[in-house]
């Protein structure tokens, strides 16, 4: 039986017209022998909007549930899973060429790996992109990196969490994402970086694209309380999961 990488793709009506290109960038991927992949898509909230545009592939499994956010949705999505690794791809961004196979070999030459990330392009609407400046070199992730590079830069990870490429069974360990009404994805990367080490890739892996409809260009995203009391529990559950002292391996629980 080949090996699997679900791509886990949480969407809601005003995004779902981008779907068509995060299909595509899918469709240009080139896994190693004895992968494939299979498309997760689902919707936050039970509209008309979402299904019309879920390609008609064997390989993609729709299906839609109560609003709750993109985690709740991403999280629900998990039931669907059926491989080794997950794969996030919003449903307005894009894989780049080549994103999905180099994941799998950085999880097959390093063992003890439990989740990568990539370089991003920030895709803006005149058509230019713009990178960031503070991309890590190449190689292992250590713990408690990510966690202290974000305390020190006003809550900012020097990776980015929707390149997040991770072991399913540690996925569901950690309970999916977190059950914040932002920042879900930034949770979920401290407290894998808690517990395993990761990898960063520096060639582009997606194109992030702005455009005046995602969520983090919303008003509410940046409200300073809700901010502060997002940031206060992603903090408290890696200092607790760092206090319980545990760390994923492969050989345990096999």
């Amino acid at each position: 039986m080949p090996q699997r990488i679900v791509v886990l793709t949480a969407v809601h009506a005003p995004g779902a017209h981008h779907l068509p290109d995060a299909y595509r960038s899918l469709q240009e991927q080139e896994l190693p022998d004895g992968w494939e992949w299979q498309w997760v898509i689902q919707e936050d909230g039970e509209t008309d909007a979402v299904a019309e545009l879920v390609p008609d592939d064997p390989r993609v499994s729709f299906a839609q549930g109560r609003r709750g956010g993109p985690g709740v949705a991403r999280t629900m999505g998990l039931a669907r899973a059926q491989g080794e690794l997950v794969k996030v791809l919003d449903a307005d961004d894009m894989l780049t060429p080549g994103a999905l196979a180099r994941d799998i070999a950085v999880f097959e030459r390093e063992p003890d790996v439990a989740w990568t990330t990539s370089r991003v392009l920030d895709a803006l609407p005149d058509g230019t992109t713009i990178g960031f400046d503070g991309d890590p070199e190449e190689g292992p992730i250590e713990r408690g990196s990510v966690h202290e590079h974000w305390k020190s830069h006003d809550y900012r990870a020097q990776v980015h969490p929707a390149t997040l490429c991770v072991r399913r069974d540690l996925l569901l360990a950690l309970g999916g994402w977190m059950a914040l009404p932002a920042s879900e994805d930034t949770g979920l990367l401290l407290a894998l970086n808690a517990v395993s080490r990761g990898y960063f890739t520096r060639e582009v892996g997606l194109m992030y694209r702005k455009w005046p409809g995602q969520a983090t260009n919303q008003a509410a995203h940046g409200h300073k309380d809700e901010r502060e009391a997002r940031m206060a529990v992603v903090d408290a559950r890696v200092r607790e999961l760092v206090q319980l002292n545990w760390r994923f391996s492969r050989g345990e629980g096999k």
